[in-house]
């Protein structure tokens, strides 16, 4: 397969979100096949479940010619060493891994959904995205600068550059 731009939201509110997500990023830069082009700042933001602690969220772009399905494993594989555990949907985690974009692909399958289903509605995935792709588009044309209007902001701050 040839290589893609992949664009990957990192999501943590347990155990420490800061390192969960810096120590992510530096499993994410040692996939096989696969190089850590770019990564967003770290941001916080509300969790979009009443009553559990607040997100800790980045958006990193690589470069893969792994295909999407095993890509996916990769990632699931590096949860799992995070310690996360799949009890509850939008669950509180240690470490949440989410295939946004992989280059011009929609996918539908039972296991994967890309572009990623929820995205427009999510700023701290947007906002992120934006910060290292700003005039990144979906695979259908549209501008992720039209998703963000619309998109509830999350109280979405920026911890680091």
């Amino acid at each position: 397969m040839t290589k893609q731009l992949v664009y990957i939201g990192l999501g943590s509110n347990l155990q420490d979100p800061v390192s969960q997500l810096t120590t992510a990023l530096t499993a994410l830069a040692n996939l096989p096949n696969t190089q850590l082009i770019k990564q967003s700042s770290l941001y916080i933001s509300d969790s979009l479940v009443e009553g559990q602690p607040q997100y800790i969220n980045a958006v990193a772009c690589l470069e893969t010619s792994l295909v999407p399905e095993v890509f996916l494993d990769y990632l699931q594989q590096i949860e799992n060493k995070h310690g996360r555990v799949r009890t509850e949907r939008w669950g509180a985690r240690t470490l949440d891994l989410d295939i946004i974009l992989y280059g011009n692909q929609q996918i539908n399958t039972e296991r994967l959904t890309i572009p990623h289903p929820q995205m427009a509605l999510r700023s701290f995935v947007l906002i992120p995205l934006l910060e290292i792709a700003p005039a990144i588009c979906l695979p259908d044309g549209r501008a992720v600068t039209d998703l963000l209007a619309d998109c509830p902001s999350q109280n979405l701050q920026r911890l680091s550059s």
